[in-house]
């Protein structure tokens, strides 16, 4: 698929926006991790100065050809130009406090590069309420509307994925909201083929050795470090690599 309308924050992107998501994200440097059954408590929001220092990626150095074939299957949605140079793959769960914090910062990259980047998403679910929103996000894919409903996701984490009373079954009426036939969704959400695209998310972040979420790869290379500015940094760096050899 490719990308419809930007998410509601991130089609008024500007500079100030910018600075803001940068300090945003710096508060979210613990991601979640596979391992743990609830995240560490967010840190204060700090200004950029004052940024606390990025944290290493588990993720590899770099990827065996193996691992670089798994990146994208056929059933991975894209956001962005379909053709665009830039490939960033984000690895995500619905429930992750870290990448609900961090999607602006993927919305700004796609508004930044419209041309040249694309998002594809894999999915990854590391605490207990996430299988259920997946299905219903492989669901929304069918209808064309995954985009929409991982922004709802998001936005509404507090009243689905709470750390202190989970209500998983309310994805349902986020996703009601958001536009997705219900009805259908649910049918499809069982499908044997989301069944099989389950099994294939989870093998491959077990060969990609995904521990935590996000987990960004751009143009097949790791993050050396984890965080907002390291993820534009690298996007840019990629980005004018692939204007160079037009």
């Amino acid at each position: 698929m490719t990308f419809g309308p930007v998410l509601t924050y991130g089609s008024r992107m500007n500079t100030y926006g910018r600075v803001l998501l940068i300090s945003l994200s710096a508060a979210w440097l613990a991601a979640c991790s596979r391992s743990a059954e609830t995240p560490p408590a967010p840190a204060p929001a700090q200004p950029v100065a004052e940024a606390v220092t990025p944290a290493p990626n588990n993720a590899p150095a770099a990827l065996t050809p193996d691992q670089v074939a798994r990146l994208v299957r056929p059933h991975s949605p894209v956001f962005g130009r379909a053709d665009a140079p830039v490939t960033v793959i984000e690895v995500l769960d619905p429930a992750c406090e870290a990448c609900k914090a961090f999607a602006p910062v993927v919305e700004q990259l796609l508004f930044t590069y419209p041309e040249d980047v694309r998002v594809v998403v894999r999915y990854a679910d590391f605490h207990p309420v996430s299988l259920q929103a997946l299905r219903l996000l492989a669901a929304a894919d069918k209808q064309r509307k995954v985009h929409e409903l991982l922004s709802a996701l998001f936005q509404r984490q507090q009243e689905w994925a709470s750390h202190s009373a989970p209500n998983p079954a309310r994805a349902w009426l986020i996703a009601h909201d958001a536009g997705i036939d219900v009805e259908r969704a649910k049918r499809d959400a069982v499908a044997p083929s989301v069944d099989a695209m389950l099994n294939i998310e989870a093998d491959d972040l077990a060969a990609l050795k995904v521990e935590r979420t996000p987990t960004f790869f751009v143009n097949g290379k790791p993050l050396p470090t984890f965080g907002a500015q390291e993820l534009m940094d690298l996007v840019a760096s990629e980005v004018k690599a692939s204007a160079s050899k037009r």
